[in-house]
């Protein structure tokens, strides 16, 4: 059974840092490009950040330079560091493991920036 399960979302005032995970399970994850996309309220959903099976990384503009994305195939496990979060971040986070024309998706994690 495929499972991608994201963690580590919460509430942070603006300026700080947050440290998304996604497990992944039931797939050989090594083998899969992941990405990361976040959907805020009454907005369509967008894409955040991916990472290759090679660690190639890519980013959104808005995220360049605050945010990090890793993965490590021996936990199964992608990551977003994110840094200096601005309220303009709150959303839900979820990630997705793509190969060819196979995708799948977690549930979410909630991200939100507020004083």
């Amino acid at each position: 059974q495929v499972q991608l399960v994201e963690s580590g979302g919460g509430l942070v005032q603006p300026g700080g840092s947050l440290r998304l995970s996604c497990e992944a399970s039931g797939f050989t994850f090594s083998t899969y490009g992941m990405r990361w996309y976040r959907q805020a309220p009454g907005k369509e959903r967008e894409w955040v950040a991916s990472i290759s099976t090679d660690g190639s990384t890519r980013y959104v503009d808005s995220g360049k330079g605050r945010f990090t994305i890793s993965r490590d195939n021996a936990k199964n496990t992608v990551y977003l560091q994110m840094n200096g979060l601005k309220p303009e971040d709150t959303a839900v986070y979820v990630c997705k493991a793509n190969r060819a024309a196979t995708n799948y998706w977690g549930q979410g994690t909630q991200v939100t920036v507020s004083s």
